[in-house]
C-alpha cells in the first residue's frame, strides 16, 4: 500500500515536529524528527582497500527463513484498516528486535561500542539538553530509544486499543519516527555485532526479520535509507546489505 504518508489525508504527518521533553533524569531528550548523523575519518582505514562486511558474503547474505517475496507478508489484508496493520506491524518489530538485541547485551557494552557506529565512518547522534547533538555509546543510544519506544507503545493516544477510538492525525508521522529509529539500531547490530550474531547462529532469523522490515518499510514509504548515506553518496552499513538483497532477488527493486 505505497503512499502510506501522503496519499491518505487523514494520515499526513504535521508540518511541525512536537516539542522534545526530557525522557528522564539524565538531560537527554526525546529524538529530534530527523536525529543526526555524522560522517567521520578513520586513520586506520583511510586509503586502505576494507574486507567486506561479514553481512555481505556468502553464506551469511542469503541465509534467512523465509524464501521467496516478502510482498505478500507485508501487503495488508483486506478489510483490515492501514493504521491497525502499520501499528502492530510496528509493534512486532519493536518487540522481535528486542529480543534479539536482549542476546548481545553482553557484547554491546560501553567498552565495545563507545559510539552508536553503524558503518565504517557513520555514528548516530542523539539531542542534549539544549538540542545539541552529541555522539553518546551504543548502548546507551539503543536504551533511550527502547524506552523512548515503549513510552508510545503505552500510550493510548498514540496506539488505541480500546474500541471506537480512532488513530491520531500524526500517526503516519509517529510511524516513520518510529521505523527510523528501529532502523538505526539494526544497523548498529549488523555493524558491530555481526560476528556475535554467527556465534550465535541466529543470522538466518535476523536476516528474514531485517528483509521484512525493510519490506514493510518500502510498501508503505517510510523507508529512509539516505540517513545511511556518506556526503558522496556512498552506500554504507546495511544499505549496501539492502541494495545486495535486491540484486538477489530477496528484495523488490
Amino acid at each position: 500500500m505505497s503512499g502510506f504518508l501522503n496519499s491518505i489525508g487523514r494520515l499526513r504527518a504535521p508540518k511541525r515536529s512536537p516539542l522534545n521533553t526530557p525522557t528522564s533524569q539524565t538531560g537527554f531528550f526525546e529524538p529530534l524528527p530527523s536525529p543526526g548523523a555524522e560522517f567521520t575519518q578513520n586513520p586506520l582505514t583511510s586509503g586502505s582497500p576494507q574486507p567486506k562486511p561479514l553481512y555481505l558474503c556468502q553464506p551469511f547474505v542469503k541465509a534467512a527463513l523465509v524464501k521467496g517475496s516478502f510482498k505478500t507478508i507485508v501487503a495488508p489484508p483486506k478489510y483490515v484498516d492501514i493504521n491497525e496493520w502499520v501499528a502492530v506491524n510496528l509493534f512486532d518489530f519493536y518487540h522481535n528486535l528486542n529480543h534479539f538485541y536482549g542476546a548481545l547485551t553482553d557484547f554491546c557494552i560501553l567498552q565495545n561500542c563507545p559510539t552508536m557506529s553503524a558503518g565504517p565512518t557513520l555514528n548516530f547522534l542523539w539531542p542534549d539538553q539544549n538540542q545539541r547533538l552529541v555522539s553518546l555509546p551504543a548502548p546507551t543510544y539503543i536504551d533511550f530509544v527502547m524506552s523512548w519506544l515503549q513510552k508510545l507503545l503505552d500510550d493510548e493516544n498514540v496506539f488505541p486499543t480500546k474500541s471506537g477510538r480512532d488513530f491520531p492525525n500524526s500517526f503516519a508521522y509517529t510511524a516513520k519516527h518510529i521505523y527510523k529509529h528501529l532502523f538505526r539500531i539494526f544497523a548498529h547490530l549488523y555493524h558491530q555485532h555481526f560476528e556475535q550474531i554467527l556465534h550465535l547462529s541466529i543470522e538466518a532469523h535476523f536476516n528474514s526479520l531485517f528483509a521484512h522490515f525493510l519490506a514493510f518499510g518500502k510498501e508503505f514509504d517510510i523507508l529512509v535509507m539516505k540517513d545511511l548515506m556518506t556526503n558522496q553518496g556512498m552506500g554504507q552499513g546495511v544499505a549496501e546489505l539492502s541494495e545486495k538483497w535486491r540484486e538477489m532477488g530477496i528484495l523488490e527493486a
